[in-house]
């Protein structure tokens, strides 16, 4: 028995029932052109399918879009032959967060194919709702496989097939039809790669779950939150009200090398080491990044332009996170 379950978007659906319960999943191919003429390609068809068997891998991937979908209610995902990028870029100057999260595809999927609109534009650019690919994730953690696959029949989705264990031999497979909208190639460069900013000072984070207590306990008492930092491994996390004032040091972090372009130091070696470069920003939102990741770092920092953004890098042997958060006025 084939299931088929659509979650709320653009489309509408009629239940679907596999003719045969024991067959392979092997749809055909559906291949979909560019929206909005794609900048001149004469409408390129765009292909992708993708498979997950090995368990670990699989849950790791699980883990990542978790992590996507606490950040944002909807992201864009750029697929390219070798990597798989979430992004979400709201204006920073208008208060809103930006993210880039970068994953290696040959770090997740046994098998990874995609064509994207041109031999020299392979890339795919999808919009989507987060929430919906980690839904469907939910329901494959047992799975013996998870197949993803671009598909063009009422409207542009993802299809994710879970093939489920059995104790007979016919498989059991539920499909998952999650609505995305894809994005033109004359609107790619509002989804490039940001540029590390030219911050202040840049500096190890302490233990994420420790850093997340101290936040929640802040968030009762103030909108916002001051995080400063120096070149001495200290950093202190401020609220200050008309009636309370709460610090929290955190001593011997260490602060990152960082080489500019041009291979030398990093300017930012060139302040006092014991100067502050501090920015206050929306308690709530540093809140979220540090409760709904599940990235489980190796290393985690941030870089603090004064009084303008905080930059967040949380980095795995799989996964890359940045997260900006705007300074507060």
């Amino acid at each position: 028995m084939q299931k088929r379950k659509m979650f709320p978007g653009v489309c509408s659906w009629q239940p679907y029932i596999h003719s045969a319960p024991g067959a392979a999943w092997a749809p055909p191919w559906a291949a979909l052109p560019e929206a909005g003429g794609g900048g001149g390609t004469g409408g390129a068809a765009m292909r992708f399918r993708a498979k997950i068997v090995d368990l670990a891998c699989l849950n790791n991937f699980s883990r990542v879009v978790n992590t996507i979908a606490r950040l944002a209610k909807t992201c864009t995902l750029r697929l390219t032959a070798g990597k798989l990028y979430f992004i979400l870029c709201d204006k920073v100057a208008n208060g809103g967060v930006s993210m880039w999260c970068e994953l290696c595809q040959g770090n997740f999927f046994d098998e990874f194919q995609m064509e994207g609109v041109a031999a020299d534009h392979n890339e795919i650019y999808l919009e989507l709702t987060p929430e919906n690919l980690s839904r469907a994730l939910k329901t494959a953690q047992s799975a013996k496989a998870v197949k993803i696959k671009l598909t063009n029949k009422h409207c542009p989705c993802l299809k994710v097939s879970v093939e489920l264990p059995s104790l007979s031999s016919s498989s059991r497979i539920v499909t998952h039809d999650i609505p995305v909208k894809v994005i033109p190639r004359r609107l790619w460069n509002d989804f490039r790669e940001p540029r590390v900013p030219d911050f202040d000072v840049s500096i190890y984070l302490p233990a994420l779950k420790t850093m997340k207590s101290v936040v929640e306990r802040m968030k009762n008492l103030s909108h916002s939150i001051v995080i400063e930092a120096n070149l001495n491994g200290e950093m202190n996390l401020k609220i200050e009200t008309d009636l309370v004032s709460v610090t929290t040091h955190f001593k011997n972090l260490g602060n990152p090398p960082w080489a500019s372009e041009d291979g030398c130091q990093s300017s930012a070696q060139d302040r006092d080491l014991e100067s502050m470069a501090e920015a206050r920003i929306d308690i709530k939102k540093l809140q979220q990044l540090l409760a709904g990741q599940q990235v489980n770092p190796t290393k985690a920092l941030c870089n603090i332009v004064s009084k303008r953004i905080v930059h967040f890098i949380l980095l795995h042997e799989d996964v890359s996170l940045q997260y900006f958060i705007p300074a507060l006025a």
